[in-house]
């Protein structure tokens, strides 16, 4: 690796009522391939829009190679002038474009006024060339697969700047052999001593292509670390705030002999299902009375697991049987009619309705399942509103209070009720307990295994192993978009745990 391209010392940002970085450090070489590591909230975004000037910094420093000052990007295209571009997830090209005219938008070689076509279509065959990107640039970019317009971003950000290249997720919506593709492309610039930021969840390939790892949790700078230095549990330790050596000799206080479900017939079955794109085919079973726990890091295909059985992500291939019977959940109102019911991890998006008030939140799910020739009276809705603000102990002045002037926590007590009173045999919750205080947590957990008593059946996902180790009775452990583990009694420790996410010990 060469000399440093790229320095951020102490860089702090602020949000109203959050500090989304404190202090926080950065160092890339020259030809060397870095990873940005961390879970939700742990600053990774933050910090790659301050250093491309989406984002304004209060503190800190930021200095880049062959500039003699440091350097403050107020706009994206101010830190492409000074040497630093991103390519994102989602490729921000123009489908309708030719390839060479995507290359060269904006900055297109001109003779006399007019744009030169032959000039711009010769200099962008030969970048894609060197790049070994099988492309003719004067096709529309339409006609290539994602991969190749990530590659044609990727060969446009490389033609702009030649210090730093920052990949945002590039992989997430890549197959195995076009991610490989990618790498290879990756090492090539790597070669030319271009210093690349590589912000990925995916343990797998970080492990495969990346030379060096920082690791952020929540805005923080855990550290930075060689990549032959920190095996892969180390590294799912320090992104969780765990302590994986303490942990090490941690036999199960809590762990209990597994329970044995013979001659009993599934709630849910799930055999092969799978949804391109999202995740893998998986294998699962959920009995009555079974709190079965989903957890792996982000992005390791938790939710689109549930999502999947729930049929909010229509399965591409695969089976599902309820209670032993093979149906199709095309929707998520044929889950409901077959016993289902889904609490969503993003509850502002996707759970409350937040103009509507209480009532009219938790009766939502129950009149969607009676269809609107079978009304719900007043009466009734007033009926069960009182009892679940009573059993879920909600905190509002009245049933008829907007649902938005709640706090987190009874916002979601209230979406818990919703499904509840549709009275589901199997009941997702993903993620019920984040950005909610303490207490209602243990609320929360004390519910989920309530219901389970009383013979529900719960698949809880959730970032936090401790509320797992209190609450399910087995967990399937996620990595990559597959389901690569089940742990279940005396297996039930953190340790087995991390280890099982981190895919073994070793490198």
């Amino acid at each position: 690796m060469g000399d440093i391209v790229l320095t951020m010392k102490g860089i702090s940002k602020n949000f109203p009522g959050v500090k989304a970085l404190d202090n926080v450090d950065f160092t890339l070489r020259a030809g060397e391939i870095h990873a940005l590591m961390g879970e939700n909230g742990a600053g990774k975004s933050t910090l790659i829009k301050v250093l491309t000037g989406v984002h304004e910094f209060e503190t800190g420093e930021i200095r880049v190679a062959g500039i003699d000052h440091p350097v403050i990007n107020h706009s994206p295209q101010e830190s492409q002038i000074n040497g630093i571009s991103t390519v994102y997830q989602e490729v921000n090209l123009c489908p309708n474009l030719s390839v060479a005219e995507n290359i060269f938008i904006g900055r297109e070689p001109r003779k006399a006024g007019f744009i030169s076509w032959k000039e711009m279509n010769d200099r962008a065959q030969k970048l894609l060339d060197d790049l070994n990107i099988p492309v003719d640039v004067t096709k529309k970019l339409e006609n290539y697969s994602v991969a190749i317009q990530q590659m044609v971003a990727i060969a446009r950000a490389v033609d702009i700047s030649s210090k730093v290249l920052i990949l945002d997720e590039p992989t997430s919506s890549l197959d195995d052999q076009e991610v490989q593709k990618l790498f290879t492309m990756m090492r090539a610039l790597q070669k030319r001593g271009i210093g690349i930021i590589f912000v990925t969840h995916f343990l797998e390939q970080v492990y495969e292509v990346c030379d060096r790892i920082t690791v952020l949790r929540n805005g923080t700078l855990v550290g930075e670390y060689e990549i032959e230095n920190l095996p892969r549990v180390q590294l799912v330790a320090k992104m969780l705030g765990k302590d994986f050596d303490d942990m090490a000799d941690i036999k199960s206080d809590e762990g209990k002999a597994a329970v044995s479900h013979e001659g009993e017939t599934p709630v849910i079955s799930a055999r092969g299902l799978s949804h391109a794109g999202t995740i893998k085919p998986f294998d699962i079973d959920i009995y009555k009375g079974e709190v079965v726990g989903l957890t792996g890091l982000l992005g390791s295909g938790r939710s689109e697991l549930a999502r999947a059985i729930y049929g909010a992500d229509r399965p591409d291939k695969g089976s599902l049987k309820v209670n032993g019977e093979k149906v199709r959940v095309t929707a998520p109102l044929v889950a409901m009619k077959n016993g289902m019911a889904f609490l969503p991890e993003d509850r502002k998006v996707e759970g409350i309705f937040a103009d509507l008030s209480v009532r009219e939140n938790l009766i939502i799910a129950l009149q969607a399942k009676r269809g609107i020739f079978k009304l719900i009276s007043r009466k009734d809705q007033e009926k069960f509103t009182d009892e679940y603000i009573k059993l879920l102990q909600i905190k509002t002045a009245s049933r008829e209070t907007a649902i938005k002037n709640l706090s987190g926590g009874n916002q979601q007590k209230v979406i818990i009720g919703r499904w509840l009173l549709t009275h589901p045999e199997f009941l997702i919750l993903d993620e019920p307990t984040r950005g909610i205080d303490v207490g209602t947590k243990t609320e929360i957990l004390k519910l989920v295994v309530k219901f389970a008593k009383e013979g529900m059946s719960v698949l809880l996902i959730s970032s936090e192993i401790e509320e797992m180790l209190r609450t399910v009775s087995k967990l399937g452990v996620l990595r990559d978009g597959a389901k690569v583990g089940e742990l279940d009694g005396l297996h039930l420790t953190q340790s087995e745990i991390m280890m099982a996410i981190a895919g073994g010990n070793d490198k």
